[in-house]
């Protein structure tokens, strides 16, 4: 027995005319816009939210309603950024630079990409012979700062980046509201 592309979930076959027509209606009730940035690496240093002297990232999405933020992290020193455990999964890609975990033998490479299990606990280093790091991270949940032995110091999640970059852009002089375009 043979199964159609119905049957499979695909589509069936369409013309060229009807298959470069675009969809006729509008988007669904509630629904927002697309977020699209041209230049994820910004030029303009007003973009990037300082976190200390030389540490900062880019917000490229504040997901609100599902507890997610996306964004570069940049690191213009070498040394021991932090310890943390992910209360939920991490998708990175290094986009200049390398970077490991005190945990584990494996190194974050320029192009390459790393997804990190939630409650892992782990301690970010960027190599000494490295000048600068960004890496484009995908954060689910929080990150909580643990001393050595797990004890929590700290966190982040969504709405202490959003309020960060909302505070660093009015300090700026874009307003605190520029954050909100990377709201969802």
């Amino acid at each position: 027995m043979s199964l159609t592309s119905a049957q499979l979930g695909r589509p069936a076959a369409e013309s060229t005319e009807q298959a470069r027509t675009p969809y006729r209606h509008g988007l669904p009730y509630g629904t927002v816009p697309d977020l699209v940035i041209d230049e994820i690496v910004a030029a303009d240093e007003r973009l990037w939210v300082p976190q200390s002297d030389d540490v900062s990232f880019r917000p490229l999405l504040f997901g609100v309603s599902h507890g997610y933020y996306v964004n570069v992290l940049r690191v213009r020193r070498s040394g021991v950024l932090s310890r943390h455990r992910h209360a939920g999964p991490v998708h990175a890609q290094v986009l200049k630079g390398r970077w490991h975990y005190l945990e584990h033998d494996w190194v974050a490479v320029e192009g390459g990409y790393a997804f990190e299990v939630p409650g892992e606990v782990h301690t970010l280093v960027v190599p000494d012979d490295v000048e600068e790091m960004m890496t484009l991270f995908n954060v689910t949940g929080s990150l909580v700062y643990v001393d050595p032995d797990g004890r929590p110091t700290g966190y982040e999640d969504v709405f202490t980046k959003l309020a960060l970059a909302r505070e660093h852009y009015e300090s700026v002089g874009l307003g605190a509201d520029f954050a909100d375009r990377f709201v969802r």
